[in-house]
């Protein structure tokens, strides 16, 4: 999977999403992704195999079961596991849970 097929899979769930952030200010429920690492295969002086690591960052005011059960079955499906975290942020009023992923060979 590619970044682009990322994207692409992430809006299939109907929900707006923005690389890094939005320019403007939004309301939730949204995501966000952001590439955040490389873990490659390294061997005999190169990078033998990609290996990318994206935080997908769901917003929502609330706990959001039903999103988030959409966000883990569109993970499932395409075959990329995930860590996930939760995180308020009181600032903003609103809930974030991030989904590390990591997409090989893209």
């Amino acid at each position: 999977m590619t970044q682009t097929e990322l994207y692409t899979a992430l809006l299939t769930l109907g929900l707006p999403v923005a690389y890094s952030h939005f320019k403007e200010a939004r309301l939730p429920p949204f995501i966000c992704y952001l590439y955040r690492y490389d873990n490659d295969l390294k061997a005999d002086n190169t990078n033998a195999e990609s290996a990318d690591s994206y935080d997908i960052e769901f917003y929502a005011a609330d706990k959001d079961p039903t999103n988030e059960a959409a966000i883990e079955a569109m993970l499932t499906a395409n075959h990329l596991p995930y860590s996930k975290t939760e995180n308020w942020i009181s600032d903003e009023n609103m809930l974030q849970v991030t989904y590390e992923i990591q997409i090989t060979g893209g």
